[in-house]
């Protein structure tokens, strides 16, 4: 069984969650690809979320964890890149129905909304879940068609 890299981003507001995450992920037993920001200082989360969908792209990772203060902006800015299905969830069934239903390969979570707790189980759930197919692989599909154009 191959050891899940997972990429972990956040700009200054999701940092300390990053932090807690990446330690979860190792505890999990995934090997983390941490893509900053380090401190607290302000920057810019487009450039996190960029880094994130170049990792995804190359390969070195299989999905990505990414972060902000309500997940709202690093959410969009992921959502720029035709390969990226990035999904901002609050709670453990956002977090399963974004896999179930939209195949999602980036988890994004606020980290000034979420809890701790709820956050780990989010985290959790999310790569856990995997994705049906079926009615919901047509729709995929045509999220990837939306990016060509």
């Amino acid at each position: 069984m191959s050891v899940r890299t997972i990429a972990v981003a956040s700009d200054h507001g999701g940092i300390e969650l990053k932090t807690l995450l990446a330690e979860e992920l190792i505890a999990l037993g995934c090997r983390v690809l941490d893509l900053g920001t380090e401190g607290s200082a302000s920057v810019d989360y487009p450039d996190f979320a960029a880094k994130a969908a170049e990792a995804l792209k190359a390969g070195q990772a299989e999905a990505a964890i990414l972060l902000c203060g309500t997940g709202i902006g690093i959410s969009i800015a992921a959502n720029r890149h035709a390969h990226v299905r990035a999904a901002l969830v609050h709670d453990a069934f956002g977090a399963r129905m974004c896999r179930q239903h939209n195949d999602a390969n980036v988890l994004v979570m606020g980290g000034r909304t979420i809890g701790s707790e709820v956050a780990r189980d989010c985290l959790k759930i999310f790569l856990e879940t995997p994705f049906e197919g079926g009615r919901h692989g047509r729709r995929v599909a045509k999220l990837g068609q939306l990016g060509e154009k």
